[in-house]
């Protein structure tokens, strides 16, 4: 029987769209509010819409709307919203937005602005309507204000979202809680712990939500005591068992390094969903519980539960990849047949796992093979060639993102400038200066760190000091980046300058801080200053020494000519001298002909190190030095029925942007002809100089000019030939050398420097060497 008009109350209808929860469902009782005349009853349109949108009919729900003749506000309300989570959500909430503006006598309310601002797609559109919202005297509206707040910071402006924030008259939770979410999600972690703690100063009301958003900024600056804190807070106030706070917990011990009391955590939740397996997955897998992550993994599968992309992440052993080969094989199978390798982290993840195990072949196939590359992916595999010594191949890479629509951001440039560093790029690290000027990251203290060692590294260590001197914020990085930079320049005393005033300023130093300021007293002889550092690491701050501090000392003393000392320093060592402490001594031996203390360490060497041919090549170097022939060719011949290769030398120079790499007697060089006529005319003015080629080191069964037409044609001699021909005059010539650089070479640069009037860098395998006038900054000491 049908039913008549007015049979059934508009409340009756109310709660059958209520019910309803499939769209036949609702298209039936659309049907019945038609043919009871609720058609229009705006009541009952706002409900039907509302439900529509829930089960994601957006077409039904906008037919609906543009079907009611005189829609209210609060209809208009529900459209906004709900257009905002449709395949094509901006256009359609924002164009609605200006149809009510434009055609209609209504006007937006707070819950208009909020959702119109939510569903803003850039930051430009939502400057507008906050302009809008001010005018229309919402601008000390809550609501609004949470959606001003969150749409400045999913578009990463900070700033903007800080000032609304700090305007607002009455702040409550929600507003508070959605500023240390942005915050966070713009890696502003000190920042959302302070916004944290100004929120308990002021007595404001905490909710779980407030927990769960913090920890994540404490669990990425592992910093266990406030995360404890914070654990007793939500104690006290009753949260500390929610499931979202527990895995918060989770997550921030796991980090923190801590994962025994993640695990109990982890059990501590009632039902853990997803999102708590996969904390307790990553912190097993970041920690080097590999075993337990794959075991948490597979029980994760056994209970049915479909995993995702974040478990994939966790899984993948990204930070303890060493001896993991297999498994990261294994998970890229899977990852394969689930489909989750088609999510542009998972692919990402893998690729920085390969790279870190310097399997590039892998992390560069994975790379190619990715239907969606995103900023991180490019990043990870221009990190993983730069970290791998790739340097060029990063370079390259760089260059090819560049030609793409992707924008580097300041983890790009950080890897791209240590590429530059490593390979002494100095004119592609100053395009990538100007970049960052032009991308407005200067102000970045990561980019600007990478950006004084660049400099340092490629031999400008005056615009290395500029930059550090203009910065604004520094940390404890920055700090040792400048102090290693003088000391690889041989400014000992300057470093020793800015290491006081890093403890004067009150920073804390750390083994790298002490590492820095030892291996700048190192090379510039600064025997006592040394020992006071070290001993003040050792004993006010507590900090156990590496053997790269041991090594230091060793050199320190060593270069000093104290070789007994030194030796005494490695008997009293706490921890077994390793190939590194004995391999300082043998080349303090070298410096200072010690053949007898020589023995000792090459002994100690070869017993440790037997694969190494640099020890060889150094003791052979010693008996040469003491004209102890027999001894030398003995020692080499060791190396040859050991088949033991030295690493061939060679050097790099940079001319007009393109390096040109030569080696020892190369004439492979377009312009070979031009280079050795012009290294003949400067031998020939260097021995009306005074000059004699130091052969002593040569092979003793080789004639005499023999052995000088060998160290004449050494690579770093040909390249700064070249670098004379190719270079106006009064430019600074600067180049790489592989090796550390020789007697002979270091005696014949100081000669060309006076005779070409030019200042010549040199950056060799220990240090830099400035060639002016005949003497160079290292004054021999080196």
């Amino acid at each position: 029987m049908q039913m008549m008009r007015g049979d059934i109350s508009r409340n009756t209808f109310l709660a059958l769209i209520n019910k309803a929860c499939t769209l036949p469902h609702l298209a039936e009782t659309h049907a019945q509010l038609i043919h009871n005349g609720y058609q229009n009853d705006l009541a009952s349109v706002t409900k039907l819409t509302q439900k529509l949108f829930d089960v994601g009919a957006t077409g039904h729900a906008r037919a609906l709307f543009f079907s009611v003749p005189k829609p209210d506000i609060f209809l208009f309300n529900v459209l906004i919203k709900g257009f905002s989570f449709s395949p094509n959500p901006n256009a359609s909430s924002i164009s609605l937005y200006t149809h009510l503006r434009k055609n209609t006598t209504l006007s937006p309310d707070n819950f208009t602005y909020a959702f119109a601002v939510a569903a803003s797609p850039n930051h430009n559109l939502g400057m507008c309507l906050h302009a809008h919202a001010i005018l229309d005297g919402f601008a000390s509206n809550l609501f609004v204000a949470s959606a001003l707040v969150d749409l400045y910071c999913k578009f990463s402006h900070v700033g903007y979202a800080r000032k609304v924030f700090d305007k607002m008259p009455d702040r409550d939770t929600v507003l508070w809680n959605t500023m240390v979410t942005g915050l966070v999600r713009n890696c502003c972690y000190e920042d959302s712990v302070e916004v944290f703690r100004d929120m308990i100063a002021q007595g404001v009301r905490l909710d779980s939500t407030t927990m769960a958003t913090v920890l994540p900024s404490v669990a990425e600056m592992q910093e266990l005591r406030i995360g404890m804190g914070i654990q007793c807070m939500a104690l006290k106030l009753g949260f500390h068992f929610d499931d979202y706070v527990l895995t918060g917990l989770v997550s921030m011990f796991s980090k923190c390094g801590d994962v025994d009391t993640a695990r109990l955590l982890f059990g501590m939740i009632s039902k853990p969903d997803l999102v708590s397996y996969n904390a307790m997955i990553s912190g097993f897998s970041c920690n080097g519980e590999i075993e337990f992550a794959v075991k948490l993994f597979r029980e994760l599968l056994v209970s049915g539960e479909r995993v995702n992309s974040s478990t994939m992440v966790a899984l993948i052993p990204v930070s303890t990849p060493f001896g993991h080969l297999h498994l990261a094989c294994c998970i890229q199978g899977f990852c394969m047949k689930s489909g989750t390798i088609l999510h542009p982290s998972v692919s990402t993840a893998l690729t920085t796992s390969y790279s870190r195990l310097n399997e590039m072949d892998l992390a560069r196939q994975l790379f190619d093979e990715s239907s969606e590359k995103t900023v991180a992916a490019w990043n990870a595999m221009i990190s993983g060639y730069t970290q791998n010594g790739l340097t060029e191949t990063a370079i390259s890479l760089f260059q090819e993102m560049m030609a793409t629509e992707f924008t580097p951001n300041p983890v790009t440039i950080t890897s791209i400038l240590s590429a530059c560093a490593q390979l002494g790029a100095l004119s592609f690290g100053k395009w990538v200066h100007q970049l960052i000027r032009n991308k407005n990251h200067e102000q970045n203290i990561y980019v600007s760190t990478a950006l004084i060692d660049m400099y340092a590294k490629c031999g400008n260590i005056s615009e290395a000091w500029q930059l550090f001197d203009s910065m604004s914020e520094k940390n404890s990085v920055t700090w040792n980046t400048m102090i290693f930079g003088y000391g690889l320049h041989g400014y000992g005393h300057e470093a020793l300058k800015l290491f006081n005033e890093m403890l004067h300023l009150g920073l804390q130093p750390s083994s790298v801080t002490f590492l820095s300021v030892l291996y700048a007293c190192s090379h510039a002889g600064l025997v006592r200053e040394g020992d006071e550092i070290f001993q003040s690491m050792v004993n006010k701050y507590r900090i156990e020494p590496l053997a790269e501090h041991y090594a230091c000392m060793v050199d320190i003393l060593g270069r000093a000519g104290q070789l007994q000392k030194a030796l005494e320093f490695i008997r009293k060592m706490p921890v077994e001298p390793g190939p590194a402490v004995w391999g300082t001594l043998l080349g303090a031996c070298m410096i200072h002909k010690d053949t007898n203390l020589a023995r000792v360490a090459s002994e100690r060497l070869f017993e440790l190190d037997p694969g190494s041919v640099g020890y060889y090549v150094l003791l052979s170097n010693i008996y040469s030095v003491e004209r102890n022939f027999p001894k030398a060719a003995s020692v080499r011949e060791v190396v040859k029925k050991r088949k033991l290769s030295k690493t061939p030398g060679c050097t790099l120079i940079e001319v007009n942007g393109t390096p040109h790499v030569f080696v020892c007697g190369d004439r492979s060089h377009s312009q070979t002809i031009d280079i050795y006529a012009k290294l003949e005319k400067l031998t020939s003015k260097m021995r009306e100089m005074g000059y004699q080629s130091e052969t002593v080191t040569a092979l003793h069964d080789v004639e005499e000019e023999e052995k000088e037409l060998m160290f004449n044609v050494h690579s770093e001699k040909l390249a700064i030939a070249f670098g004379l021909i190719k270079t106006e005059p009064g430019t600074e010539i600067r180049i790489i050398k592989n090796l550390r650089v020789c007697l002979d070479c270091h005696t014949a640069t100081k000669y060309i420097s006076k005779i070409t009037q030019r200042v010549i860098i040199v950056r060799d395998a220990n240090r830099f060497h400035h060639f002016k006038d005949g003497i160079c900054s290292c004054d021999d000491y080196w």
